[in-house]
C-alpha cells in the first residue's frame, strides 16, 4: 500500500491521529500538496459523504473524517499561503442568530476548504450584522447559512435582506442548508442554492463559484 493509500484511509476511517504523518511523508515523497489534496483527501472524504447519504456512514463516523482532514489540511494550510496550492474561491460560513448548533456547519466548512475554498468560519448564533461585515472584511464569493430549528431558519431571509440593503447581494451568492431548509424555502427566502448535506454543499459551491465539473 502506498503512501496515498494509507492517507486515503485515514482519512475515509477518520484517524486523525495517523494522517498529519501521513500527509507529511507524502510531501517527503515529492507529491504536491494539491495531489494530496484533489487526488487523496477530496475523494476520501467524498467516499464518506457518500456513505453517510447511503446510512453506512453516521455523524460520529462523518464527523471523525471531517477530525481527520483537517489534521492533514492543518499540514497543508502553510503551504496555501506560499502558494502551493490553488484556491477555488473564498467563503463566509456560519449558524444563523439563535441557533446553538454547529455539527453540520463544521462538516460543510471542512469539506469545502478540503475542495479548495478558504473558509472564513464566523461560528453560531450569527447576527445580520455580523455576516455583512464579515463581507466587506473578507470579500467572499460566497455566503453559506446553517440552521438547524424551523424557528431559527427564518434569520436567513433577514441576513440575505441585511447584504441586499448593505448593496452586497451582487457580489455573493448564498448557500443555504439545515435539517428544516429545503429548495422551496432556499427559494423563498432569496438564497441562490440549498444543500440538503455537507457533500451536497461542496457541489454546489463549487457550481456557485464556477468551479463544477467540467468547468
Amino acid at each position: 500500500m502506498t503512501v496515498l493509500d494509507e492517507l486515503y484511509e485515514a482519512v475515509l476511517e477518520g484517524d486523525f491521529d495517523l494522517t498529519p504523518g501521513l500527509t507529511r511523508r507524502g510531501l517527503d515523497a515529492g507529491f504536491d500538496p494539491q495531489t494530496l489534496i484533489d487526488d487523496v483527501m477530496i475523494p476520501a472524504m467524498a467516499e464518506a459523504g457518500r456513505r453517510f447519504e447511503d446510512d453506512v456512514y453516521f455523524v460520529p463516523e462523518l464527523l471523525s473524517s471531517g477530525r481527520a482532514i483537517t489534521a492533514g489540511l492543518d499540514i497543508l494550510r502553510p503551504l496555501f499561503a506560499a502558494g502551493g496550492a490553488r484556491r477555488v474561491g473564498r467563503v463566509v460560513i456560519g449558524t444563523v442568530q439563535g441557533d446553538l448548533h454547529d455539527i453540520g456547519k463544521n462538516l460543510v466548512a471542512v469539506m469545502l476548504e478540503g475542495a479548495g475554498f478558504e473558509v472564513i468560519d464566523l461560528g453560531t448564533n450569527v447576527s445580520p450584522a455580523e455576516v455583512v461585515a464579515a463581507i466587506r472584511e473578507h470579500r467572499p464569493q460566497l455566503v453559506g447559512l446553517s440552521a438547524l430549528l424551523t424557528t431559527t431558519m427564518l434569520s436567513m431571509p433577514s441576513i440575505i435582506e441585511a447584504i441586499s440593503s448593505a448593496g452586497l447581494r451582487d457580489d455573493v451568492r448564498v448557500l443555504v442548508g439545515g435539517a428544516p431548509m429545503n429548495e422551496a424555502r432556499a427559494k423563498e427566502f432569496g438564497a441562490d442554492a440549498f444543500a440538503a448535506n455537507a457533500n451536497a454543499a461542496v457541489r454546489a459551491a463549487l457550481e456557485l463559484v464556477g468551479a463544477g465539473p467540467g468547468r
